[in-house]
């Protein structure tokens, strides 16, 4: 929706404090915030910030008690994590973003926020981000896989256990890291079309594996005989749910990727309600994949495109 903008002064320039590398001692003070305020997208999880700063160039500061992240590659900041701003002085924080050379746009905006303070779309144009919504998955169903949606998912296991009767379920330590880091880049090499996407999740995989421990993440593997066929990664964002940050199968292996979901979902079922399985990112083959497994939610944030009036 677009709305008028508003006549604005220019706020006191400030200065901000530095824009940092997200670090490893860091995480105390990030996690904290997260606790208190509980962010909805798997974006502020600090495992992700970790692993994906150099992928996306993202730093961080502290802004009025808030916690405020800037995507240097998407050039905007995330929505700042802490007591809501009013509409008011989110403009002043944008026009303070754009006085230090920054983009004064906005992602991950809830619906909750848009309807606490719907004269937002006052200074901001605000845009729905559909290829970013994020897939929240009931656990106690992707263990069952009961009902006709998932059906074809259960045969597909019934297959791959057919097939590979002495398959074996780690969880992902030691020589099975390494392994399932071998077939992460396989992957990689075997793709017809090598994309920015995929090499900036390669990335992230071997900055997660590098400090597996450190950033308190957990993962399973699937192998059989002496290979692996499938691994997932996983951390926890609250009492009630898991982010799914890396889920990769061997394509050798039918039914591999029906497996390491299902296995994930067992192991997680004691700890946690949801999963998140994060975004599709508008590609098509895999919005239907996450689409096939019937969400119970998919989380839409928006965007805010700061329109001012001079």
């Amino acid at each position: 929706m677009v709305a008028a903008g508003a006549v604005l002064r220019e706020p006191q320039k400030i200065k901000f404090s530095k824009f940092n590398r997200f670090e490893l001692n860091d995480r105390e003070l990030i996690q904290t915030y997260i606790d208190t305020f509980k962010p909805f997208s798997c974006e502020y999880n600090f495992s992700n910030l970790y692993a994906w700063q150099d992928a996306y160039k993202l730093s961080w500061t502290l802004y009025q008690e808030r916690l405020l992240i800037y995507d240097g590659l998407s050039q905007c900041a995330f929505m700042p994590l802490g007591e809501d701003f009013y509409p008011e002085e989110l403009v002043i924080l944008s026009l303070n973003l754009k006085n230090v050379g920054l983009t004064p746009e906005f992602s991950l905006l809830t619906s909750d926020y848009l309807k606490k303070f719907p004269e937002i779309g006052n200074y901001y144009i605000v845009k729905e981000e559909r290829d970013h919504s994020e897939y929240i998955y009931d656990v106690a169903s992707l263990c069952e896989l009961t009902g006709i949606k998932l059906h074809k998912k259960k045969n597909l296991i019934s297959q791959f256990k057919r097939n590979n009767p002495n398959f074996e379920v780690h969880l992902l330590k030691g020589e099975y890291r390494q392994e399932a880091l071998r077939l992460a880049q396989d992957q990689l090499n075997r793709s017809k079309k090598r994309s920015k996407t995929l090499d900036r999740e390669s990335w992230a995989i071997e900055a997660s594996f590098d400090h597996f421990e450190e950033l308190r993440l957990e993962g399973l593997v699937i192998t059989v005989g002496n290979k692996v066929a499938a691994f997932s990664v996983f951390s926890e964002m609250n009492h009630l749910t898991y982010d799914i940050q890396f889920e990769k199968s061997d394509i050798d292996f039918k039914g591999a990727a029906q497996v390491i979901n299902q296995e994930t979902a067992k192991y997680l079922k004691d700890k946690c309600q949801y999963l998140n399985r994060e975004q599709d990112l508008g590609i098509k083959g895999l919005r239907q994949a996450k689409m096939s497994y019937d969400p119970v939610k998919l989380i839409t944030p928006y965007s805010l495109i700061f329109t001012p009036m001079n």
